[in-house]
């Protein structure tokens, strides 16, 4: 059945299967941080963004507030407003899909959307994507939560690689041009050079920034150009 599915179904099948398992690490380290197995389970249910629970969940095992927590977990979410808008602008949900699509708005659904060219796929892609994360994800959260210590690192099944994996698979076919290339390794070294003095999850945010510069200076370089 699989080669009957559609460019945009297969990619939100795949990364929602790369992401989802990320979801075991989640579990197991939030646990480990102190949380409890509901109490985590209710962080993927309610928050789902992958890098704001992680910093939610990385300032409780440093001994932090929760209101400390809340606030490196909302800084880290800023992106998800960003992406809302691309969204809106692609789909044109209403009604009560507008309200789930706000939910399901995440870095991977809102990837497999805007990598495709048909608007058939970018809608198709949203929902399988941004549905099938969800479901694994909140899964692979409760599995990791319960198995806690049993699972050791979860690094060393090579979880951690996963969701990054799946964003280059999805880039990689993005670079057509010298300027999709060129905005790629200017985001790559900002987020680079911001790796060492940051905290985890803002160098991204700086990435984000550096590229909504570009989009904003490209026109008026293109006019000087003509």
């Amino acid at each position: 059945m699989l080669p009957s599915l559609t460019p945009a179904t297969r990619i939100g099948l795949s990364i929602s299967l790369a992401t989802g398992l990320y979801g075991i690490s989640f579990g197991a380290l939030s646990v480990a941080a102190g949380l409890s197995v509901w109490q985590t389970v209710a962080l993927s249910l309610l928050m789902f963004t992958g890098g704001s629970q992680f910093a939610f969940a990385a300032v409780i095992a440093g001994g932090g507030s929760g209101a400390a927590a809340l606030g490196a977990a909302s800084l880290l979410g800023i992106r998800n407003a960003l992406y809302a808008m691309q969204v809106n602008r692609l789909l044109r949900p209403s009604g009560i899909k507008r309200l789930l699509a706000a939910q399901l708005t995440i870095d991977e659904s809102t990837a497999t959307a805007v990598s495709q060219q048909d608007k058939d796929e970018q809608r198709r892609g949203f929902w399988v994507a941004g549905i099938g994360v969800f479901v694994l994800w909140n899964l692979f959260t409760l599995l990791g939560a319960l198995l806690g210590d049993a699972l050791g690192d979860p690094r060393q099944f090579g979880l951690d690689g996963a969701a990054v994996a799946a964003f280059l698979a999805l880039l990689w076919p993005r670079l057509r041009d010298l300027e999709s290339a060129s905005l790629a390794v200017c985001c790559a070294l900002a987020t680079t050079l911001c790796l060492p003095w940051l905290p985890a999850g803002v160098p991204i945010l700086i990435a984000a920034l550096v590229a909504a510069l570009w989009s904003f200076c490209l026109p008026y370089l293109r006019k000087d150009r003509a």
